[in-house]
């Protein structure tokens, strides 16, 4: 049985360790002190293999707080080197599954905008080119359904990263009229129940990159669950 504040791990050698983070729990150590998927990880390593001294772990990427899904942590400095260099140079790939308000009139397509992060109150706007400290940042989608519930309309997407920014799906989609179920902090039909680390829609259900000791292909998935996600499953087993 594993400990309470354990994570489930779909994978792991002497190079990397991959897990899924549960909705809710922080990716590494914040002001809130609250367990953390990094410490988590780390304990379960040290504990289940039985080790003489504290594995060595690096964080390769975030999933933000109350997003939950596939991560993939480094063992040693030379695999986070590798890693980093895949994320930097787009061959780590990242896939979401995520519910959001509304119909998207379009059933594929492609965003592409310029984020500024505010470091002060932790959020990421849409920007003009050209603005100082702004990043661009682009994803593309696919729908899935589109269903209506009692809460409203709502699509079922397929999102795939193709750069990783702050918050980046999250302001994509509520920019332009389409926030996330759930979401306290981007998604207006939301922000009035000030839940700030309530599940949200958004589920990292894959991800993709080379070992970074074989170069072998890696591919690893969850599925997603949560509120948002239990809502589509009623509705496909009336």
């Amino acid at each position: 049985m594993r400990r309470k504040k354990d994570v489930k791990i779909l994978y792991r050698d002497n190079h990397i360790a991959v897990c899924e983070k549960p909705a809710g729990m922080p990716t590494a150590d914040d002001k809130t002190g609250d367990m953390d998927v990094f410490h988590s990880l780390k304990n379960q390593l040290f504990y289940e293999e039985n080790l003489d001294r504290e594995p060595e772990l690096y964080m390769i990427h975030r999933l933000d707080r109350p997003v939950g899904g596939v991560m993939v942590f480094a063992r040693s400095k030379e695999a986070a080197a590798e890693l980093s260099r895949q994320v930097r140079e787009h061959i780590f790939e990242k896939d979401y599954q995520a519910v959001v308000n509304g119909w998207l009139p379009e059933e594929d397509g492609v965003f592409t905008d310029y984020l500024k992060k505010n470091e002060k109150k932790n959020v990421s706007a849409v920007v003009e080119e050209g603005t100082p400290g702004a990043k661009k940042a682009e994803l593309s989608y696919e729908v899935l359904d589109m269903v209506e519930t009692g809460e409203g309309k709502f699509s079922y997407c397929l999102i795939h990263l193709l750069t990783g920014r702050h918050h980046q799906i999250r302001v994509q989609f509520a920019s332009r009229g389409f926030g996330l179920f759930g979401d306290t902090k981007y998604n207006p039909k939301f922000q009035k129940t000030k839940k700030q680390y309530e599940e949200i829609g958004l589920y990292a259900t894959r991800i993709s990159f080379l070992h970074p000791e074989t170069g072998e292909a890696c591919t690893y998935k969850a599925e997603p669950y949560g509120r948002a996600f239990r809502m589509l499953e009623e509705l496909d087993s009336w």
